[in-house]
């Protein structure tokens, strides 16, 4: 059985060499049992998630948490119509299938340590309510199970590159931009009146907090897609470019949407009220910043942690009304754990690796 449905495609560069990967034989049943362990890991980051996309409409009470998680879930699937209108958008997926490992190196052992790997730190990091980034954990995994599989020379040192700068970048951006938002929207709003700005800001918080989701689904799901369309091309299951089929793509958006409908309160609890306090200024500042670093990130095919940039925006808008009322200590555990993130879940994902070399 091979792909028969169109696939979405990239304006991003794609494989159209004659050579094909090498077809790893895999029955039919175990393939479909690797596709819904990967849209088991899509849900759990949803659910994991969740707190980026609605921890500032949570806070400032603008939603209550049931309307809120509806709301995001919706912008959250939504942004599989937004990548039929703008194709270019899906080069995360192309970065994560094919730009991290050789994607002809790629076998499905891989694939699945990958996953576990991933799936395995996020359960931690979320009974802990530690906001930990499940992009990052997806790619500790990958490369760990990459690695363990066909040494250091399967990484692809370009695309790796980009992506832990942007660990560092992503939230200082975030940060700066919800600084500067702070700034101008103050400006802007100097002559209104006190109910008149709080009732202008509640309607920005609410819109800027949908294009946050938007974009959250957007990068966030296309990172599962990458990892099932490898998986279908490297086992012979889709040939042609390496480009993601749209049942695919529908499947992705779909259980991260569920995801994020799931909750995961803990961690809202840290981003929206631990970190800092947040007003409707500063809770529409913070998601507005991040939806502007995400839309990007997506435009260049760069897979960045929603969590890192949310959480650097969050402490931009804090720190914009006044340094002391960033928790800083609370800052600092949030980022230890997303030093920690890429190697320990590659440790799980190369030991889950070798535990398929056993069967």
């Amino acid at each position: 059985m091979r792909s028969r449905m169109s696939p979405i495609r990239s304006t991003a560069s794609s494989s159209t060499t004659p050579d094909r990967a090498p077809v790893y034989e895999l029955a039919f049943p175990l393939l479909v049992a690797l596709i819904l362990v990967a849209l088991a890991f899509d849900y759990l980051n949803g659910l994991h998630d969740a707190a980026n996309a609605i921890a500032t409409v949570v806070a400032t009470r603008l939603l209550s948490p049931v309307q809120a998680v509806i709301f995001a879930a919706f912008f959250n699937f939504a942004a599989y119509f937004v990548t039929i209108a703008f194709p270019a958008l899906h080069a995360v997926a192309e970065t994560i299938g094919k730009g991290l490992i050789d994607k002809d190196l790629v076998t499905p052992a891989v694939v699945f340590g990958a996953l576990i790997g991933a799936m395995f730190w996020n359960v931690v990091t979320w009974l802990k309510g530690i906001p930990s980034s499940s992009s990052h954990a997806l790619i500790g995994g990958l490369i760990g199970a990459g690695v363990a599989h066909a040494g250091m020379t399967g990484i692809q040192w370009g695309g790796l590159s980009k992506t832990l700068i942007a660990i560092v970048l992503s939230p200082l951006i975030g940060m700066f931009l919800a600084m500067l938002v702070m700034l101008v929207s103050s400006w802007g709003l100097r002559r209104a009146t006190a109910r008149g700005a709080e009732r202008g800001l509640k309607v920005l918080h609410l819109i800027s907090s949908g294009a946050y989701s938007l974009a959250h689904g957007l990068n966030d799901a296309q990172k599962t897609m990458g990892i099932i369309t490898v998986l279908l091309y490297s086992t012979g299951y889709l040939s042609g470019e390496f480009e993601v089929p749209h049942w695919v793509a529908i499947a992705c958006y779909a259980a991260i949407a569920l995801g994020t409908m799931t909750g995961g309160w803990r961690i809202i609890e840290t981003m929206g009220t631990r970190i800092t306090k947040l007003s409707q200024h500063q809770g529409f500042s913070a998601s507005f910043a991040g939806s502007i670093v995400l839309f990007g990130a997506s435009a260049l095919g760069i897979p960045v942690s929603t969590t890192h940039t949310i959480t650097g925006a969050v402490i931009g808008a804090g720190t914009a009304r006044r340094a002391s009322a960033v928790r800083w200590g609370v800052a600092q555990s949030v980022v230890v754990a997303w030093i920690i993130t890429i190697p320990a879940s590659a440790a799980v994902g190369a030991l889950f690796y070798l535990l398929t070399r056993l069967f």
